[in-house]
C-alpha cells in the first residue's frame, strides 16, 4: 500500500477518536496518521480502502464494495495499525494535561508606536495601537532587556524583536538597546537574538549595515505585485510605496549574505489570485517567502465564500513552487516548510507561539500584552518592565489554552500542525481565544495539506 512513510510518532488513555486524514494532491495520494503523525504515500485502492474505513465500514462490506484487490491492503492496514503507524489513539489525557511553567524567552518590543505608512488592513491602528503614537525611550529598552534576562531562569538562548508601526523611526533607540543587550548577555551567560520587522519605507545605508551585522533576522513587508502592493500600502500622503520600499528591501537583503530573513506579503479580497503576488515576490529576486491572509472586519476581508478559490490557488502556488525548483529559480515559501520527521516538540504543537507566557509584547512606555496584537488592550495588560511583575491570571489563561481547550480542535486532523491557530486572530473574530478563527482554520488546512503532499510527492513531481 505505502511506497514509504514519515513516521513522526509523539505519543504522551485513549480519550479521542483515531483519525487518519487523507490528501490527494495532482493524481497522488497520501494519508495521515493524526496521532502518530506518520505520513503514508499510497495508491488510489489505499485510498479507496481507507476511505471506506474512515465511513466506518467493517473489513467485509470494504471487501464486499471494492472486491478482491482490497484485500492485501487492508492486511497491510492491519500491520501498520498494529505498529500503531495508523488509526493510533490519542495518549494524551486533554483534560488533565500538565504543562511545566514556560520561562519568558521573548520580547517583542514596540519601539515606535508609529509609522510612516498607512496600510489600510493595519491591525495595529497605523501604529497607535488604541492609544497614541509614542516612541520607546532608551530607559524603558533597556528595562525591558533586563526583565526579559530575569525572568528566563536557565535558558540561554532568548529573542527580542524590535517591531511597530515602524522600529527604524525609533532607530538611535534600537541601537542603544542592541549594545545594552550584548553588555548583559555577557554579563548573565545569555545569547540575545536580534530580529526586526520594517516595511521598509525608509532605510538609509547605516540602517542597512547595522541591520546586517546585528539582526539574526529580518522581515520585511511586501505584499507582492505593485498595484497589490501599493492599494493598501500607502505613505501619510496616500501615495504608493512598492517602488522605494523595493529599492531599500533590496538594499538590506542583498548585504546579509546569507543571514536569515524573509518578505512576507497580506493577501485580501481584492487580490484572491495571491499566488500571482508570492510569485511577484520571488520575481523581484526574493527567495524567502510569506504570504498570509488579513484578518479585519473591513470591505477587503476574507469570506467564506472565498473559501474555495483559496483553496485552488494554494495548489497553484505548489505547482508554481515545484515548477521554478526543477529549473533551478526555486524559492523558499514559509508555509510549505514543513518537518514530517521530527519538527516541534509536543509541547509547542500542543500550545503554538508561546504567547502570554513564553513571549510578550512590549509597549512603548512599558507596558506587558500578551502578543503585539493584543497591545494597548485593557483587558490584557499583564503589567510592566519597570516593576517586573507580570499578571500571573492572564498568563494562566494563555497557558491553559491549546489543543484539548480549543473548541473543535481536539478532533480537528491538523490540530498538531497548526496548535489551535493564532489566539489573537481567534480574540479578534470570535471574542473569545478558545475560539478559532474559522476561515483562517481552513486556509491553515489546505496549507498544511499542500506541504504535505509536497513533502511526500516532491521528487515525483519534479
Amino acid at each position: 500500500m505505502a511506497a514509504w512513510c514519515y513516521a513522526a510518532i509523539f505519543h504522551v488513555g485513549e480519550l479521542l477518536k483515531a483519525m487518519v486524514h487523507l490528501i490527494e494532491f495532482c493524481g497522488k495520494y497520501a494519508a495521515l496518521d493524526v496521532e502518530s503523525g506518520s505520513v503514508h504515500a499510497i495508491d488510489k485502492t489505499a485510498m479507496s480502502v481507507l476511505t471506506f474505513k474512515n465511513a466506518g465500514k467493517t473489513n467485509e462490506q470494504i471487501i464486499n464494495d471494492l472486491g478482491e484487490e482490497a484485500r492485501e491492503v487492508l492486511e497491510e492496514i492491519d500491520e501498520l495499525i498494529r505498529q500503531g503507524l495508523l488509526y493510533s489513539e490519542c495518549e494524551i489525557d486533554g483534560e488533565n494535561a500538565q504543562f511545566n511553567t514556560p520561562v519568558i524567552k521573548a520580547l517583542c518590543l514596540l519601539v515606535a508606536q508609529d509609522c510612516n505608512l498607512r496600510c489600510s488592513y493595519c491591525f495595529a491602528d497605523t501604529g497607535e495601537y488604541h492609544g497614541k503614537r509614542a516612541l520607546m525611550d532608551i530607559e524603558t529598552a533597556c528595562a525591558a532587556i533586563d526583565f526579559l534576562i530575569a525572568h528566563s531562569g536557565g535558558r540561554r538562548n532568548l529573542e527580542v524583536d524590535f517591531f511597530g508601526g515602524e522600529p527604524l523611526m525609533n532607530f538611535d533607540v534600537v541601537k542603544q538597546t542592541v549594545a545594552y543587550g550584548r553588555e548583559q548577555e555577557k554579563i548573565h551567560g545569555k545569547n540575545i537574538r536580534f530580529t526586526l520587522t520594517t516595511n521598509a519605507y525608509h532605510v538609509t545605508d547605516e540602517m542597512a549595515d547595522f541591520i546586517n551585522r546585528e539582526m539574526k533576522n529580518v522581515v520585511i513587508s511586501i505584499d507582492g505585485r505593485k498595484e497589490v502592493h501599493d492599494r493598501m500600502r500607502k505613505n501619510a500622503a496616500g501615495e504608493g510605496s512598492y517602488d522605494r520600499v523595493l529599492k531599500n528591501a533590496h538594499k538590506i537583503i542583498d548585504g546579509r549574505g546569507g543571514k536569515e530573513y524573509y518578505v512576507r506579503g497580506t493577501y485580501t479580497a481584492q487580490n484572491l489570485d495571491f499566488s500571482n503576488d508570492v510569485c511577484a515576490i520571488a520575481d523581484a529576486g526574493f527567495d524567502q517567502i510569506s504570504v498570509e491572509p488579513v484578518v479585519t472586519g473591513e470591505s477587503f476581508a476574507i469570506c467564506p465564500e472565498h473559501i474555495p478559490q483559496l483553496k485552488h490557488e494554494y495548489e497553484i502556488l505548489a505547482r508554481e513552487y515545484l515548477k521554478r525548483k526543477k529549473a533551478g529559480c526555486g524559492f523558499n515559501f514559509f508555509h510549505f516548510m514543513i518537518d514530517l520527521n521530527s519538527g516541534p516538540c509536543l509541547n509547542k504543537r500542543l500550545r503554538g507561539c508561546g504567547a502570554g507566557s513564553e513571549y510578550l509584547a512590549v509597549s512603548a512606555d512599558g507596558k506587558l500584552y500578551p502578543c503585539h496584537q493584543f497591545a494597548g488592550m485593557d483587558d490584557f495588560y499583564m503589567g510592566t518592565v519597570h516593576d517586573g511583575n507580570v499578571d500571573q491570571t492572564i498568563k494562566k489563561m494563555f497557558m491553559d489554552t491549546h489543543v484539548f481547550t480549543k473548541q473543535g480542535c481536539s478532533e480537528c486532523w491538523a490540530k498538531y500542525y497548526c496548535s489551535g491557530g493564532c489566539a489573537a486572530n481567534a480574540y479578534h473574530s470570535t471574542g473569545d481565544i478558545r475560539k478559532p478563527y474559522e476561515i483562517g482554520c481552513e486556509t491553515e488546512k489546505k496549507r498544511i495539506e499542500t506541504a504535505i503532499a509536497i513533502k511526500v510527492f516532491e521528487e515525483d513531481l519534479l
